[in-house]
């Protein structure tokens, strides 16, 4: 067992004045003590960036960092990482907060399985860590309960592995964090948290709320992991998922149809997708 490794708390943030400071208190407040603060304000309108560099000013262990240009949620992450020096790279994103104990017991729970290399919250019941092979981790999340689900701000993963597989994908938009899990539980056992460790702040100026970003990536995230990625998964089981992504993703352009009337956007759907009249087909009768 290491003892006390240093964590790299990742801090991205645009425009985000009016919850910045809490979520660096968060940290500050933290147990655990060993840790970085990387902050990388993303040309932001506001003050966050001024909000910021003052707590950086009073703190050696926060560093603050102002893009020349708007870099957008996964390549400013990115970034973030490649500033890092830590043993483990953590997310507390600018909008919300990390539970004053949130990093001494993640981190504890993941040096009790130093085999694993990427760590999850888990949501469905409350108790001690746990730890899944990828094949067990792959299986649950699609014939059980979907456990890779969590966004930067729910995991763990230790800095070298994270380079090991190239960091976030750009390609995705918003669901980019889930092809990064399904990558990362690809290649390594997965820690699972069943315990609370940060507040998830919901709020109207998040990404999350992207919704044209879900109907237009959330297929093809899916598509290329299933395709890409070895998820440890028979024939069968693909082909079944393959067709299930198509299913639901040819039901949400419907249903987005229906309820705006636009037909536009399920024109630029269909062509970001690149899904054709034959995986309608297969949606259908398969």
């Amino acid at each position: 067992m290491i003892e006390k490794p240093l964590v790299s708390v990742l801090m991205t943030a645009y425009n985000r004045e009016k919850y910045i400071a809490e979520a660096i208190e968060s940290v500050l407040r933290s147990t655990y003590r060993n840790f970085e603060l990387i902050i990388v304000d993303d040309c932001s309108l506001d003050k966050t960036f001024e909000i910021a560099k003052a707590y950086e000013e009073a703190d050696a262990r926060i560093r603050v960092y102002h893009n020349t240009h708007n870099l957008g949620q996964f390549p400013n992450r990115n970034k973030a990482a490649s500033l890092a020096k830590g043993m483990f790279l953590m997310c507390v994103d600018s909008d919300d907060t990390i539970n004053i104990d949130g990093i001494e017991n993640v981190l504890n729970a993941m040096l009790r399985f130093p085999d694993c290399s990427f760590g999850m919250y888990w949501t469905y019941t409350k108790g001690e860590a746990f730890a899944l092979s990828s094949r067990e981790a792959i299986h649950k999340h699609f014939f059980i309960q979907p456990c890779l689900m969590m966004g930067p701000g729910g995991t763990i993963i230790k800095r070298e592995y994270f380079n090991a597989i190239k960091g976030y994908p750009y390609k995705y938009g918003v669901p980019g964090d889930l092809f990064f899990n399904l990558k990362a539980a690809s290649q390594s056992p997965v820690v699972m948290l069943p315990f609370d460790f940060m507040f998830y702040r919901r709020h109207e100026g998040q990404e999350i709320n992207n919704q044209s970003d879900y109907l237009f990536y959330g297929y093809t995230y899916l598509r290329d992991a299933l395709q890409e990625l070895d998820l440890h998964l028979s024939k069968k089981q693909v082909k079944w998922l393959q067709n299930k992504n198509k299913r639901r993703f040819l039901v949400n352009i419907i249903k987005t149809f229906a309820k705006t009337g636009n037909w536009n956007k399920v024109k630029t759907a269909l062509r970001v997708t690149n899904f054709r009249i034959k995986d309608a087909i297969i949606a259908v009768f398969q």
